[in-house]
């Protein structure tokens, strides 16, 4: 008789259930309005998240603290937020005509608004990404919040260790910290958390703000502090979802909003005939490739091209910067800053008036010459997740007038943005021939304009192939991705946008008919990080000057491809 096989489940897919169960939990919470992230309801997202061990925050699963992954996350999320007891998540409600003075994080543009000493708002403007990203951030440090609380606790009393003692008086210290209270200090927060006194001190400035030198202290004392009162008072920590937010999302409010003033924008110039290049990028590329050498011709005149543009990124340098941006506004950039809540920003270029005589992208000048209306090139900042399939579709939908609709003539569509890579290193770049969504077998293959050989030859890598769109960078581990990665999928990256901009381009062009079937589409993406790389997540900090070379590469490239 056959024994029947045994089929054990790998640890990808395992980390994929969890993913899943995640993803169903959130909407399942959502739905319900409210949810207590340590008690019975917030279960799933915990053990899911503690299955899952996601590499952004690396040590989660263990008993010491894990402090890259508190960092990469309070980045994400408003000052205070480890003081309070309610999290109510809206929408934009109103907040921004009140007293309330909006929080927002330095990593992720969004308006928090602390009510009282207990609750802190979270406006949420970018749809459902916006909510997974925010509430597996909160799940991680309530989780790091009781490795605190039960390291510290004594009985069930609430009697704690003479370390947390010392910890609450240096933060609760009215005065400044010297070194040697802020050292003394951090040798009991070490072993608080089960770290050395070395790896706290390496870290300790990365959380300091100028209003807060001593942030790193305080974060850890209030978390700490509130999860004892969880165990001790059960006074469990709460996350609610305003009515408001729950009867809007979906709906595309603010995708509807921001792509009209810019259609509106354009009609009032006199644009809406003329062909269209969508990019999606950030708000400094576009603009310094096309007008850099003009603006900064002494500055630039001995320098590497690229050396510019890395001058141009640097903090310091925001006189050369303002120099580029007031000759782009002379010679037809029209900038829109958002006021729609979708937190993006766009600019508008009438390439008619530029003079490509100081340009130096090899274009075809004669071609340009003799091209009686030259077309307008449509810059929008990133979206966040599936926001991208919001803006995207919204923005190729016609302008309704009255009666009457008029279609924007929509000649490209090209996506510039930031991506892990599988293989490969920090800022070497990826050219997409797919789009996978993650946790189904959604595809979205296309004919990409860009290729590896354009770009190939710069001292960078250029890797050719599919990637996947995942629900939230947070939530990737090595098990998964070593599958794509390995597996006939031949998955070279991963992204959060791709596959909800190219379901919004194909149903615009192929079902919809709001734009032509033949659009042109582009993608190409800069690697951020490589999560498969111990020390290269996310969480091991940005790119810094080594994003600047892809990003232009790319750049010239489509510029180049738009007008030849």
């Amino acid at each position: 008789m056959n024994k029947s096989k045994r089929h054990d489940r790998t640890r990808a897919q395992e980390s994929s259930n969890a993913i899943e169960r995640m993803y169903i939990t959130m909407r399942h919470l959502f739905n319900r309005g409210f949810y207590k992230p340590m008690g019975v309801s917030g279960e799933t997202l915990r053990e899911s998240l503690l299955l899952l061990r996601p590499e952004i925050y690396g040590s989660i699963s263990e008993e010491k603290a894990e402090l890259e992954g508190l960092l990469y996350v309070i980045d994400r999320l408003p000052q205070g937020i480890e003081e309070c007891t309610f999290i109510n998540l809206t929408s934009d409600e109103g907040y921004a005509n009140s007293h309330f003075k909006p929080i927002i994080p330095p990593k992720r543009r969004r308006n928090c608004y602390r009510i009282d000493d207990e609750q802190m708002n979270i406006e949420i403007t970018r749809g459902r990404s916006e909510i997974y990203d925010i509430l597996t951030h909160l799940t991680f440090l309530f989780v790091e919040s009781h490795k605190i609380s039960n390291r510290v606790l004594i009985d069930e009393q609430g009697t704690t260790t003479r370390d947390w003692i010392k910890l609450e008086k240096a933060v609760l210290k009215s005065s400044k910290l010297d070194q040697k209270e802020r050292e003394i200090a951090v040798t009991h927060t070490a072993n608080i958390l089960g770290r050395t006194f070395n790896e706290l001190m390496s870290i300790y400035d990365s959380f300091s703000i100028p209003t807060q030198p001593e942030r790193f202290l305080h974060i850890v004392y209030w978390l700490g502090k509130l999860a004892i009162e969880e165990t001790v008072n059960n006074n469990k920590r709460t996350v609610t979802f305003s009515p408001v937010l729950r009867e809007r999302l979906g709906h595309h409010i603010h995708g509807e909003i921001w792509a009209d003033n810019i259609k509106n924008v354009l009609k009032s110039n006199n644009l809406l005939d003329r062909e269209i290049h969508v990019i999606s990028a950030n708000m400094h590329s576009v603009m310094n490739s096309l007008f850099m050498p003009q603006a900064l011709k002494t500055f630039a005149a001995k320098k590497d091209i690229f050396d510019v543009y890395q001058a141009l990124s640097q903090k310091e340098n925001k006189a050369l910067r303002n120099k580029v941006e007031k000759v782009a506004l002379q010679n037809g950039m029209i900038y829109i800053p958002d006021n729609s809540g979708a937190n993006i920003d766009v600019q508008i270029f009438d390439t008619s008036k530029i003079d490509f005589s100081k340009l130096d992208i090899d274009v075809d000048r004669e071609k340009v010459s003799k091209t009686s209306e030259l077309p307008v090139i449509i810059v929008m900042d990133y979206a966040f997740g599936e926001q991208a399939y919001e803006t995207m579709d919204e923005l190729l939908k016609p302008l309704k007038v009255g009666a009457t609709n008029t279609h924007l003539n929509v000649a490209s569509i090209s996506l510039m943005g930031k991506a892990g890579i599988l293989e490969g290193k920090k800022g070497d770049i990826m050219i997409p021939s797919a789009h996978i969504f993650e946790g189904t077998a959604d595809n979205y293959p296309f004919k990409n304009e860009l290729s590896k050989a354009e770009l190939e030859g710069n001292d960078i890598d250029v890797y050719e192939g599919s990637m996947i769109t995942v629900l939230g960078t947070s939530l990737q581990n090595k098990e998964i991705l070593k599958f794509f990665f390995n597996s006939t999928w031949n998955v070279i990256g991963l992204e959060m946008e791709g596959a909800h901009y190219q379901k919004a381009i194909q149903a615009a062009s192929k079902v919809r008919g709001n734009i032509g079937p033949d659009v042109k589409v582009r993608y190409a993406y800069y690697a951020s990080d490589n999560p498969l790389e111990t020390g290269s997540t996310l969480a091991s900090g940005g790119l810094g000057t080594s994003g600047v070379k892809p990003t232009y590469l790319i750049t010239r490239q489509i510029i180049k491809q738009i007008f030849n």
